[in-house]
């Protein structure tokens, strides 16, 4: 991939899904999460994605969100995309949050699979298409059936490519078969959804990762993204091997924004690990299990 074509992908290359900080009393710390968006730019990050899954944002208000996306705009505006998760499970609700969110100046939108009502593909398109069709800015479809309860169809894919404002897929689906087809039929910038797949969606044609683990080691990963767009796969393949039990770290054992959240507490880069319910912060075997795979990894902290 070359310099010019990284540059105008709408959402950039390395975007960490970014957690959402508290106080130690449970509200949102605006002035946290703008120092850590600045700390995952300085290490290598082009994108941000404030308020999907590891950000919390089903325990967040409208206005906890827009707090957060404003925070972000106002801290990394400018230095890197800033994509606002503005997808629910309630299409009118997420064509006003994405309304909303547009008026503030984000530069993309991620819209989720609508989960817990279980729509048919036909509910799920016109969900998709109707919120691409409230604002001018792309869109990320993210499919991640695991959460949603119901998969994004590559035939639906395939139709949601046709439109204007649809651009790129986050595939947290982990069927390489799919997501193959998906990238030889559509012209979708496709994203790895899950941290140690972002190897092999690359080497098929993926332009970039959507992550949660980025947060502990953004200039590994920023290598890893880097050698794989170039086809450097030697370089690539013993980077993925490196990250392995980081990925393990913090994804293997709690819930993403849990680990994470633990980890950066250690690295000093948050004041606390603090998450909302239903969310818990990790027991002690549990902690031990993730400085087990951060010292796999030489990250003893």
């Amino acid at each position: 991939m070359s310099d010019s074509q990284i540059r105008h992908l709408p959402f950039g290359t390395l975007v960490p899904a970014m957690v959402t900080p508290f106080t130690s009393g449970g509200e949102v710390d605006y002035k946290q999460a703008a120092l850590l968006a600045n700390k995952l730019i300085d290490g290598g990050c082009d994108g941000i994605l404030v308020t999907g899954t590891t950000g919390e944002t089903s325990t967040l208000t409208d206005e906890e969100n827009l707090g957060m996306f404003q925070a972000v705009l106002d801290a990394v505006g400018g230095r890197a995309k800033v994509i606002a998760g503005t997808g629910t499970n309630d299409t009118r609700h997420s064509v006003s949050l994405s309304r909303r969110a547009a008026a503030l100046g984000v530069d993309g939108l991620l819209i989720v699979t609508p989960y817990y009502n279980k729509p048919s593909q036909a509910g799920i398109q016109a969900h998709f298409e109707a919120i691409a069709d409230a604002t001018e800015l792309p869109i990320m479809l993210y499919d991640i059936p695991g959460r949603a309860g119901v998969p994004i169809a590559t035939e639906t894919i395939i139709k949601l490519a046709g439109h204007p404002r649809i651009v790129a897929l986050k595939d947290a689906k982990a069927d390489f078969t799919a997501t193959s087809r998906v990238l030889a039929k559509t012209d979708l910038d496709v994203y790895s959804g899950d941290d140690g797949l972002t190897l092999p969606l690359m080497a098929a044609g993926a332009v970039g990762l959507v992550s949660v683990s980025a947060h502990v080691a953004p200039g590994r990963f920023r290598a890893l993204v880097d050698a794989a767009a170039a086809g450097d796969f030697v370089t690539a393949r013993r980077i993925h091997f490196e990250l392995d039990p980081v990925i393990r770290a913090t994804m293997g054992h709690v819930q993403g924004a849990v680990a994470v959240k633990q980890i950066l507490k250690w690295q000093g880069i948050l004041s606390n690990s603090v998450v909302r319910l239903p969310l818990v912060e990790p027991d002690e075997a549990e902690i031990a299990m993730i400085k087990a795979d951060l010292a796999e990894a030489g990250m003893e902290l």
